[in-house]
Formats: structure tokens, C-alpha cells, sequence
């Protein structure tokens, strides 16, 4: 990993980005894309052995650790019009084991870079009148995106940091935010939040997307029931490309889906249902250093080259998507596929479950038996109550543990494989 603090930068370089998220985070962004040069965004909280693992792959030009740094690149550039950036961030994913790769576009002609601003453009409506507020860390790839095409389309950004619910609230107060993007965490949050102050004045949102991780019912209602109708949004898609995306008022007809194929795109799923998503030449991608995870990653449709992430689902005869978990997942119990997601989703129904992942035991009868991590107050009791009562005996965990906090991977996702039945 290189030590150098300048470099000479050109059409192709990588620079990492391990500092916090600032409006001038995505200026820079922004500003070393229009010259074809691929920033890598990343948590500035991994450790140093992190880092190393991490940027082999990668093989930046140039590592980005502090402030000054960053604006003394913004310098750089300043005074010069933003240009169409030429590509997208290198961010790097690890899906739940191993080390994390980095998805590389490469260089795009106009052509096409001009249609991957305008996809995004299109599909959110982003306008020079939009303010959006940033609640996720803009080293992931969704909020930069949100942060990104706001800016590209002539809007603002609001950061106001490190996530708090009364610090969003009053940030929703003075600045009037028309879009946002969060996770179902930051929902929950927030609706805890305003039950004991109130709820501010929600009126300027014409757009409120949420990804990332299942959104509990209850949640998902009074999402949408406190915010302007027809503004809120849910998607599924992966740090690799964009599959769907889904107006609440659809999934409240049908509950459960992550909505139908974004424009452009063509979903199929396998036999076994793992799904297939056919893009446009501008969203296709690599992992920088693994050419056989890239292999596996895609193949040939009659709608173009699709990519898969592993995930597993369904299709209905209307192109609803409806997602049944994570091949590498799969829990194979006395001879029965259980989907973690599934058993998941049924367990955030139950009052008191902050966060839950379900994972696999070796077991010497079954095979493996089905365990659950539990984030919250909910009693072993009566999830055991619940599960009875919505799933069948092969997906019900034969047991529970708490924790604090569930073990992520430094792309923010769970590590099944650090999960153990003993919790001591």
C-alpha cells in the first residue's frame, strides 16, 4: 500500500478514501471520477491489518487518511465546471465471508457514463431544487450514489454525521430535506425517537428510499403512513449493481416483494432460484483481482450478460421480485433448505427484536440445526412462541442467543461464520 501523499494522478488511477463523509468527501468524489480517476471508498475506522488485506487487490495509486489531504485535491480542481464522471467508485464487497473485492467498472465511454448519471437521474427524479440528507456512512454505496446524483443534477447535501435520531430531527426541521436514503435501522430509530418528542414537520420529502436489510412490517407502515403519500421507496440491489425498486403503496399489495426490474434491466432466476439480473453495458463490472469470482459472477442471456450475487428468490407471473435468502446462506437441516432471511424476517415481527441473523450449527443427527442471534430485549420465550406459530419445524431455531451487537464484515454485513450457539 503505497505511503506517498501526491501522486500524479491519471485516467485509470485509484485513490483510497479512508476519511469521514463530508459534502467535500463527495465534491472530491465527484471531481476525480470527471478525470477518470477511480476513488475507493472505505471505512475510515478499519484497523491497519484491515487495510492491508483490504487495498492488495485494489492496488491504489494513492491512500487518502486525513481532511487536509482531501481538501488540499479538491484545490486541485477547483474552479474547473464538474464534469461526467467516468465511471463509478471502486467499492469493495465481501458478500458475508472473506476478503473484501473491489467492483471495477473501468473507464466508460461518454456514451455510456452519460447513461449511468441519467439512469439514476431518472429513476429518483434528482433536480436542482432537491436537498438530500445523508444518513448512512458515504463509504457504502448507496448513500454516495444518493449523495452523488443530487449533486450531478444540481442539488444540495445535508451531512450532518455519525447518525443520531434527535440531531436528523432537527436537521429535518432547518433544512427542509426533500430526499433520503437510510436503512430500516435508521427507521426504527427515528419512529423511537419522535414516540417521545413528536415528529417534525415531514411535508418537504418527495423521496425517501430505504435498502440494505428487511424492513419489519410495522416498520414499513408507519413509514409509510408518516410520510407524504407516494414518496416512499424500498430497493434491492448489492454493492455490485441495482436490481429493483418498489413503491411502498406495491408492497403493501404485496407484502414481502422488493418490487419489479428497474428500467433497463431483466431479472430470471435458476431452477435452485438464484436470481439473474441482464444490464446495460454502462452497470457491468469486475472484481478487481479475482477472475474467477467474476466468471462465476456472470453469464450469457437471451436479454445480455447477467450478473448474480447468490442471492435466491422468486418472480411472480406479474415480474414481482420476492427474495428467499443467500445461496451461501442455505441451511440444510434433516434434508430441508432453510433460507436464514426467511426465518429472519419472521422473527422481526416479534416485539422487542432489534436485529437478528440466523445461522447454522453442525449437528451429528440433523446435519445442521438452526440458531438465532438476537439484538434486543424480545424473550427467547416468546420467539419460540412465534416461530411455532409462522414457521414450520425445519426453520424453527432450536436455539437463541443475545447479543449486543451482531458481528458485520467491514462492508456492513453479517458474518454468519462468526456466529456461534455459545455465545460465551
Amino acid at each position: 500500500m503505497p505511503a506517498r501523499t501526491d501522486v500524479d494522478l491519471r485516467p485509470g488511477s485509484r485513490v483510497a478514501l479512508l476519511v469521514p463523509g463530508s459534502r467535500s468527501y463527495v465534491d472530491l468524489v465527484l471531481g476525480l471520477l470527471a478525470d477518470g480517476v477511480f476513488p475507493v471508498p472505505l471505512d475510515p475506522g478499519l484497523t491497519q491489518a484491515e487495510r492491508v488485506r483490504i487495498l492488495a487487490p485494489v492496488a491504489p495509486d494513492l491512500v487518502v487518511t486525513d481532511q487536509d489531504h482531501v481538501e488540499s485535491l479538491l484545490r486541485t480542481r477547483r474552479g474547473r465546471a464538474r464534469g461526467l464522471p467516468l465511471g463509478r467508485p471502486v467499492h469493495c464487497t465481501s458478500g458475508t465471508t472473506g476478503t473484501p473485492k473491489g467492483v471495477w467498472s473501468g473507464l466508460l465511454p461518454e456514451d455510456d457514463a452519460a447513461a449511468l448519471v441519467a439512469e439514476e437521474r431518472d429513476l429518483w427524479g434528482f433536480a436542482a431544487d432537491d436537498v438530500h440528507l445523508v444518513l448512512s456512512p458515504l463509504h457504502h454505496s448507496a448513500p454516495l450514489r444518493f449523495a452523488m446524483g443530487t449533486l450531478l443534477a444540481g442539488g444540495r447535501i445535508v451531512v450532518p454525521g455519525k447518525f443520531d435520531p434527535a440531531t436528523v430531527t432537527r436537521a429535518i426541521a432547518a433544512e427542509r430535506p426533500t430526499t433520503m436514503f437510510c436503512v430500516p435501522t435508521h427507521l426504527g430509530r427515528l419512529f423511537a425517537h419522535w414516540d417521545d418528542v413528536g415528529a417534525p414537520d415531514l411535508s418537504s420529502f418527495r423521496l425517501v428510499a430505504h435498502a440494505g436489510a428487511p424492513c419489519p412490517p410495522s416498520v414499513k407502515e408507519r413509514l409509510v403512513d408518516l410520510f407524504p403519500a407516494g414518496s416512499t421507496w424500498e430497493f434491492y440491489g448489492s454493492t455490485e449493481g441495482q436490481f429493483t425498486a418498489c413503491r411502498s403503496e406495491e408492497w403493501l399489495d404485496r407484502r414481502g416483494t422488493v418490487g419489479r426490474a428497474r428500467p433497463g434491466r431483466t431479472l430470471s432466476t435458476d431452477p435452485d432460484g438464484r436470481i439473474w439480473c441482464a444490464v446495460p453495458r454502462h452497470a457491468r463490472f469486475t472484481y478487481l483481482g479475482a477472475p474467477e469470482q467474476t466468471a462465476a459472477a456472470w453469464r450469457d442471456t437471451t436479454s445480455g450478460p447477467a450478473f448474480t450475487v447468490g442471492d435466491v428468490g422468486r418472480i411472480d407471473e406479474d415480474g414481482y421480485l420476492f427474495l428467499d435468502g443467500r445461496r451461501t446462506d442455505l441451511i440444510i437441516s434433516g434434508g430441508v433448505n432453510v433460507y436464514p432471511l426467511e426465518v429472519e424476517n419472521a422473527l422481526r415481527e416479534v416485539p422487542g427484536v432489534e436485529d437478528v441473523a440466523v445461522f447454522g450449527v453442525p449437528d451429528e443427527r440433523w446435519g445442521q440445526r438452526v440458531c438465532a442471534a438476537v439484538v434486543g430485549g424480545a424473550p427467547v420465550v416468546a420467539l419460540e412462541a412465534h416461530a411455532r406459530r409462522v414457521l414450520s419445524p425445519a426453520k424453527r431455531p432450536k436455539s437463541y442467543i443475545h447479543l449486543d451487537e451482531l458481528p458485520l464484515t467491514a462492508t456492513g454485513k453479517v458474518r454468519r461464520d462468526a456466529l456461534t450457539a455459545d455465545p460465551g
